[in-house]
C-alpha cells in the first residue's frame, strides 16, 4: 500500500465518531458512484470505528472527485487518496483508524478493506484514514491455497518479529539502559517464535477455502488487513475498472474517480 496519504481529519475526531450514538449508522450501505458506474457496498457492524469513520467522509464529501489512484489486475482496485481530490483548496491532515480485523471478515471477492503503511513502520496495522480497496481478486485451486497458507505463515511470523523489536527498542528507550541493537534483534527473534508457538499453526477454514475456490479473492492478505464492508452489487463495475489500462505505478492511464458516495441508512 502506498506509504503516504494526505487525509481529511484529525484522529481526535475519529474517536469522537466512535463514542458518538451509531445506532442510525447500524446495518449501514453506500452508494459509490463512479465515472464506470455505479457500486453498492454494505459497511460492516463489527467494524464501527471504520463503518463510522467511511459514512463521515462520505457524508462530508471527501470522496467526491478522487481517482482510483492504484488498480492491478485479479487482485484489487484501490482510492480514496485526498491528493487526487480535483478540489484541492482543502489540506487535510494525516490520520489512522485503529485496527479492527475480525476473523470472520476475509478477504472473498467484493471485499472492501482499508489500506495501510506496512508492518515494519505501522506494526499495529492501523489503517489509512482514508483510502480503501475492493477485491477483484481471483479464483484458487487447492496447491494455490497450500501455497498462500505458507505465505501468510511467513507474513505472521514477520508481523510479531517486527512488532517484537518496535516493542523492545520502545522498553530499552523508557529504560535508559544502553541494549545492543543485535541483541535486541536476537529478543525479538525469540519473541516472535514463543508467540508463534503459542498461536499455532495457522488452518484456513473450510467455509473459506470453498468462497476461495468458487469465486475467488484474495486470502494473502487474510488477517493483516481490516475488511469493513462488502459489495452488494456492481462488481462488474469493479472488474471494468480492474481492467483498465495502467502505467507503471499501477496507476490508470485514464483517470477513473468517484463522483459522489450516498449513504443509505
Amino acid at each position: 500500500m502506498r506509504t503516504s496519504f494526505r487525509i481529511m481529519l484529525s484522529l481526535a475526531a475519529i474517536m469522537l465518531i466512535a463514542g458518538c450514538n451509531s445506532d442510525g449508522k447500524k446495518g449501514a450501505r453506500a452508494l459509490i458512484k463512479t465515472t464506470e458506474g455505479d457500486i453498492l457496498i454494505s459497511l460492516s457492524d463489527l467494524t464501527p470505528l471504520h463503518r463510522d469513520n467511511f459514512i463521515k467522509l462520505a457524508e462530508t464529501g471527501f470522496y467526491d472527485g478522487v481517482t482510483f489512484h492504484r488498480v492491478i489486475k485479479n487482485f484489487m482496485i484501490q482510492t480514496g487518496d485526498g491528493a487526487t481530490r480535483q478540489d484541492t483548496a482543502l489540506i487535510p491532515e494525516d490520520y489512522t483508524i485503529p485496527a479492527e480485523i475480525n476473523d470472520t471478515l476475509f478477504h472473498k471477492r467484493g471485499a472492501v478493506a482499508a489500506a495501510r503503511m506496512g508492518d515494519d513502520v505501522n506494526p499495529e496495522r492501523n489503517s489509512s484514514g482514508t483510502q480503501f480497496y475492493i477485491v477483484q481478486g481471483k479464483v484458487y485451486n487447492d496447491e494455490d491455497l497450500a501455497g498462500t497458507i505458507q505465505r501468510i505463515e511467513y507474513n505472521r511470523r514477520q508481523y510479531l518479529y517486527n512488532k517484537a523489536l518496535t516493542d523492545l527498542r520502545r522498553e530499552a528507550e523508557q529504560a535508559g539502559t544502553p541494549v545492543s541493537e543485535d541483541e535486541i534483534q536476537q529478543n525479538a527473534i525469540i519473541k516472535a517464535y514463543e508467540a508463534m508457538e503459542e498461536a499455532g499453526p495457522y488452518v484456513m477454514p473450510e467455509h473459506r477455502k470453498n468462497v476461495y475456490k468458487t469465486d475467488g479473492g484474495t486470502p494473502f492478505l487474510d488477517g493483516a488487513y481490516t475488511v469493513f464492508g462488502e459489495v452488494l452489487e456492481g462488481m462488474d463495475v469493479v472488474d471494468k475498472i480492474a481492467g483498465t489500462a495502467t502505467d507503471l505505478t499501477d496507476k490508470p492511464v485514464q483517470d477513473i474517480r468517484i463522483l459522489k458516495v450516498k449513504i443509505i441508512k
